[in-house]
């Protein structure tokens, strides 16, 4: 099934992936708005969808975006409130990149009335997309585990101090997932190579945050990745295979551990087993 803003497919698992920020289609009349460095759109969380092939092999669904994150932003609520009060972020339509340099040419920024339409056009579709998702894994396994799955340049003064940790996991402070998700998370991240973080900079953005409801049996967490840890950070962003076999074997870990806990909380008999190795 696809939709202009989203491909999904569709597994067995009570695993759904989530990865909004992995498209890179610009529509023609929001593309010619843009200045030449939003054109590139360099902050796409890039080759996610190669990343995680392994959990939609081993039958997870997954749900991934097309369009660029400055045509909208699937991972900000509609209304467009902030997630980090008093932080820099950027917003539901972003009007600067991650460097702080401006998306949209002088006079070209869009309106309330452009960005609304959008939110019906390419916000909405994705979210309809992932609420139906979430209720027919839910009535087939009885729990969910949401995994979203992002991507960020390791240095970005504009946002963090320093060099951000590899695995940056979100559970919105428990609030999106049994505390023993995370807690076994930390396990798995502790005994890798991988330098890690729980609730830290990123706690979850606004899937894990709205959809994450653990007394529903819906657990949701955001992994946000270091993106040199399986690719080049700088255009033209290349996937680097072995970098990214390694990171694979801790994220089929970190998976199966997840809905390992997942099914313990939710009182399921089902389990995860992922095939990657």
């Amino acid at each position: 099934m696809n939709d202009s803003s989203y491909n999904l497919v569709v597994g067995d698992s009570p695993v759904l992936i989530s990865i909004p920020h992995l498209g890179t289609s610009l529509p023609a009349d929001i593309k010619a708005a843009l200045t030449q460095t939003g054109a590139c759109v360099e902050d796409t969380d890039w080759h996610l969808d190669q990343l995680y092939d392994f959990a939609a092999a081993a039958g997870a669904s997954m749900l991934t975006a097309t369009l660029s994150r400055y045509v909208i932003d699937l991972n900000r609520p509609a209304d467009g409130a902030s997630l980090y009060p008093g932080q820099t972020t950027t917003g539901l339509v972003p009007l600067e990149t991650f460097h702080g340099e401006p998306v949209y040419l002088p006079g070209a920024e869009p309106d309330e009335a452009e960005i609304q339409r959008r939110v019906a056009r390419y916000w909405r579709p994705y979210h309809d997309e992932l609420a139906a998702q979430i209720a027919a894994i839910k009535k087939k396994h009885g729990f969910v585990l949401l995994w979203e799955a992002h991507s960020i340049n390791s240095v970005l003064p504009r946002l963090f101090d320093g060099v951000l940790p590899d695995l940056n996991f979100g559970t919105f402070e428990d609030k999106s997932a049994a505390p023993a998700i995370g807690q076994a998370l930390c396990a798995v991240a502790a005994a890798s190579p991988y330098s890690w973080v729980l609730n830290g900079r990123f706690k979850g953005g606004y899937i894990t945050r709205h959809y994450g409801k653990p007394a529903d049996h819906i657990h949701a967490v955001q992994l946000e990745l270091a993106q040199h840890r399986y690719m080049d950070e700088t255009a033209p962003f290349n996937y680097q295979q072995e970098r990214a076999r390694t990171l694979q074997t801790v994220l089929a870990r970190l998976l199966a551990m997840a809905t390992e806990m997942a099914t313990q909380t939710s009182y399921s008999t089902f389990s995860y087993h992922p095939t990657h190795s």
